[in-house]
């Protein structure tokens, strides 16, 4: 099997996920801009988000995926199917009580992430209404990713990858048509998060009627915790959950502190993440979601050298597309901020500041997407304790780059401590997989960073004169030219990257991966 043929197809309704994700931030900057209000809808939003990662979508499918792929493996079909259904009793009872918890002490959870708003009047309030209302998605995207990771083990990429689109189009239904209608525009929003939820787990069910995994959930909760194999993901989820709690905890510290600076602070981080989240998510999610199950079967078949090849393929495919991404948010972060978001209440002031943030996202980008790639060559193994392991380390050491930049860089002091720490965390995996000789690189890496280093340098002196040639602030009266010439610039951009390693003879055959 072609690696790059189930990467191509997570990788483009990826972008697609998140073309419609820009059009939906830039319509929420038009409309809204960054203030209170957007402060109080994206720490209402955070909270939920925080939760899934941290009950579901991360925590449970670092555990479930490698034991369902074993069970599919070992024990066929039917056992596999009476493990998805106990799991999904197991995880839709208990995200439910979540649910109800967190509508109910909704005020006290605000608070905890950002008790700046306090100060802020009205904010407060607004954030805790909003939290109740999403607080459901919860469970909705929970069982969703459940859907995800079977389709993922049985090798269809394209629902899952397709479900955030439908996320997205929630966003821009609501800002356009829901928003106008309504007293306080602003809660338009937060319904979008339901209704996407509603529609991100209808769109799995096709695949799953398909290969016949459509999950049963029962109503008797303790004997779909009985299931060995539920008590297995539970085990396993233990520490998984204990690694994202961790990250998340950094989140709700950087929140909060984002919270007590000036208003717009957390919006400005909001919008800096969402253009962030552009390659992390088409290289490093993509990635990782091709690679977890082709690992997982390589663990169960003992092929230590397939292992450590596919590791290698990702290691250097997220290299080739994360250097030039990250020398983008650097030096093109101006540019990129003000043809997206630079329109109605955006004003050049939002633009600077969140531009700011982004060249600082920028520095850590690399760190950002390789800890998914190398995260995958543990959790493949169920080996979630070394990444846990890591974790606390790098929490530590994220606070106490806050300590040093914040005074000094603001909000963009929080994004570039996340971006260091992210790099920290990125070594110390890579150390640990060499030390344990789960992965061992294959020759050339030398030549590689030669000629990706030559080529990146080229490519930031090309984008720092078109950055400076150009006014793109004033340029938004006329956003039909403003776009068109950000598009353009990064069809060069591309061309004279892909062109320079070209001509120092870069070998790109060698990512015509295939598996067994």
């Amino acid at each position: 099997m072609n690696l790059l043929r189930p990467l191509i197809t997570v990788s483009g309704f990826t972008l697609l996920s998140r073309i419609t994700g820009l059009v939906r931030e830039t319509l929420i900057a038009h409309a809204f801009g960054a203030s209170s209000y957007t402060d109080a809808f994206n720490i209402a939003f955070r909270i939920p988000n925080l939760l899934r990662r941290l009950s579901a979508e991360g925590a449970f499918s670092q555990a479930f995926v490698p034991i369902l792929a074993e069970f599919k493996s070992e024990r066929g079909h039917r056992a596999t199917s009476t493990l998805v259904d106990s799991t999904a009793t197991v995880l839709t009872w208990v995200l439910v009580g979540l649910s109800l918890l967190g509508i109910a002490g909704a005020g006290f959870v605000v608070w905890v992430m950002a008790s700046g708003l306090l100060h802020e009047g009205r904010s407060f309030g607004l954030a805790v209404m909003m939290t109740r209302i999403m607080f459901p998605y919860i469970a909705l995207s929970s069982l969703t990713s459940l859907a995800s990771g079977v389709l993922h083990t049985y090798r269809n990429f394209s629902l899952p990858a397709f479900a955030p689109v439908l996320l997205n189009v929630s966003f821009i239904v609501a800002a356009l048509v829901v928003a106008p209608r309504l007293d306080t525009p602003i809660y338009a929003l937060a319904f979008a998060v339901l209704a996407g939820g509603v529609l991100q787990l209808l769109v799995q069910l096709p695949g799953l009627k398909q290969i016949q995994m459509i999950p049963r959930i029962r109503l008797n909760l303790a004997l779909a915790l009985a299931h060995p194999g539920v008590k297995l993901i539970l085990r396993k989820m233990m520490p998984a959950s204990f690694a994202v709690s961790v990250a998340q905890l950094s989140l709700i510290v950087n929140t909060n502190i984002a919270s007590h600076l000036p208003p717009g602070s957390v919006s400005w981080l909001s919008y800096a993440d969402r253009l962030m989240e552009f390659p992390t998510a088409l290289l490093g999610v993509a990635l990782s979601t091709i690679l977890l199950p082709s690992l997982s079967k390589a663990h169960a078949d003992s092929d230590s050298a397939e292992y450590s090849a596919l590791l290698d393929w990702g290691l250097r495919l997220t290299f080739l597309l994360a250097a030039p991404s990250s020398v983008a948010l650097c030096v093109y972060a101006e540019p990129l901020t003000a043809t997206l978001f630079n329109y109605g209440r955006f004003s050049g002031h939002d633009n600077l500041m969140v531009s700011r943030a982004l060249a600082a996202y920028g520095v850590g980008l690399l760190g950002l997407i390789l800890i998914k790639i190398l995260a995958s060559g543990f959790y493949a193994k169920q080996d979630i304790k070394t990444p846990v392991k890591i974790a606390l380390a790098v929490l530590v050491i994220t606070q106490l780059c806050n300590v040093i930049f914040v005074p000094y860089l603001a909000h963009a002091g929080l994004s570039l401590s996340i971006g260091i720490s992210a790099c920290v965390n990125a070594l110390m995996l890579f150390v640990s997989l060499r030390r344990r000789l789960i992965y061992i690189p294959l020759a050339g890496w030398g030549l590689f960073f030669v000629q990706l280093v030559g080529a990146c340098l080229v490519l930031a002196g090309v984008m720092r004169w078109f950055n400076q040639s150009f006014n793109w602030i004033a340029l938004g009266y006329h956003p039909g030219i403003r776009i068109a010439a950000l598009i353009a610039t990064l069809i060069i951009f591309a061309a004279v990257y892909f062109s320079i390693l070209f001509l120092m003879n870069f070998k790109y055959a060698y990512f015509r991966r295939c598996v067994k």
